[in-house]
């Protein structure tokens, strides 16, 4: 007997991203208005150790604001984690997580808020995700990078077997705030890394946005504020809107947003995370920006701006291990993540990327070779 039953329903999520300013001023009900309900949900939160260092009233003011709004219960004393790739690459950390979970009965009615750049989010939103099949989070990122793109999406996810983000889940945040006051106390390198994730999305999707930063790169490069906050929300806003008009759950093998990502995530390996996210990214970005310049998809002028632009902005556009040949592997490694055929992005002009799926290794040398002579010149010379 040959039968079947056919299932198909569809689920709607909604969240929002708030962009305030001191949200654990007593004064603001903007946090304690997220827990309204009959009962007072219990609340676990988790701060990257770094934030914790660089704001060291920052638990006094969490329990503090706990005890004048009364909306939620706080579960126990803030757990205060490594962040950043450590977050992701040491299992023990995603542990006490899960543990403090148990240890406390946070049930798919309570809350994990995490605090920190976008590996402790990850991290911490992998643990809520797995935990009950699923206990609400709310993300506050205290970096550009987590503020305008990685904290603002669907995915949660730890390294494993070598490679980012191998173990993770789907799963959208009950809210996200993006507290512009823990900004400040970023170093150079974190300032100036979230800032590559925006020149992406600009040079992939709209080209006034790319005009936008180029104007504007000594500003954000001075760590302007007033740049830095419009720079968040607009990249907040277009990441969001990939995510609800495309494949939020990437079943299919395309991932425009991953533009400059597939060499990125293997320069990161390759220098075990002593380079930095964002800046892993440009040097992607460049790279796969030159590359489309060398297969004459692009103009020589449009090749000239981003690179120049990286150079404002005080970035590095070529290390050593770029010219490592592992660095090709990170193609098979990025099809592997995704399944189907290989999907890379690249430019047909600013404001508008190109799918391909096939790369020639020998112009990929060749762009490296590029990239060298541009970083050496300290601009786009010899082209």
């Amino acid at each position: 007997m040959n039968q079947s039953i056919t299932q198909s329903f569809s689920i709607s999520f909604t969240y929002k991203v708030h962009f305030d300013k001191d949200i654990f001023d007593v004064d603001n009900g903007l946090m304690a208005g997220l827990f309204q309900s009959k009962f007072k949900p219990k609340v676990l939160f988790v701060i990257d150790e770094g934030v914790y260092t660089a704001h060291p009233s920052l638990v006094k003011k969490i329990t503090d604001y706990s005890n004048h709004h009364q909306t939620y219960t706080l579960a126990g004393s803030p757990l205060v984690l490594p962040g950043g790739e450590q977050a992701k690459n040491d299992s023990s950390i995603l542990q006490q997580v899960l543990d403090k979970i148990n240890e406390y009965d946070i049930d798919r009615h309570s809350y994990v808020v995490a605090i920190g750049g976008g590996a402790i989010l990850d991290m911490a939103g992998m643990a809520s995700t797995i935990a009950h099949r699923g206990v609400r989070h709310i993300r506050i990122p205290t970096t550009v990078l987590a503020q305008n793109d990685s904290g603002v999406g669907v995915k949660n996810g730890v390294n494993a077997y070598g490679k980012k983000n191998y173990l993770g889940a789907f799963a959208p945040p009950y809210a996200v705030i993006n507290d512009f006051t823990f900004l400040p106390t970023l170093d150079d390198r974190d300032w100036r890394g979230g800032i590559s994730e925006a020149v992406k999305v600009a040079l992939i999707k709209d080209k006034d946005f790319f005009v936008w930063i180029k104007e504007n790169a000594k500003k954000l490069a001075a760590r302007d504020m007033e740049a830095m906050e419009y720079l968040i929300y607009r990249c907040a806003e277009m990441h969001l809107d990939h995510i609800s008009g495309g494949d939020p759950f990437e079943l299919g093998s395309s991932r425009p947003l991953d533009f400059g990502h597939w060499a990125a995530h293997k320069l990161e390996q390759l220098t075990n995370y002593e380079l930095r996210h964002g800046e892993a990214v440009a040097i992607g970005i460049a790279l796969d920006t030159t590359y489309s310049y060398l297969q004459n998809r692009i103009s020589k002028e449009d090749l000239i701006q981003v690179i120049e632009l990286f150079f404002d902005l005080g970035f590095d556009i070529y290390i050593e291990e770029v010219a490592d040949p592992q660095v090709i592997k990170g193609l098979e490694e990025f099809q592997q993540h995704l399944g189907g055929i290989l999907t890379i992005m690249l430019l047909e002009s600013v404001g508008k990327g190109v799918e391909v799926h096939e790369m020639d290794a020998e112009l990929i040398r060749k762009t490296v070779t590029q990239l060298k002579a541009f970083q050496e010149s300290s601009r786009p010379i010899a082209l």
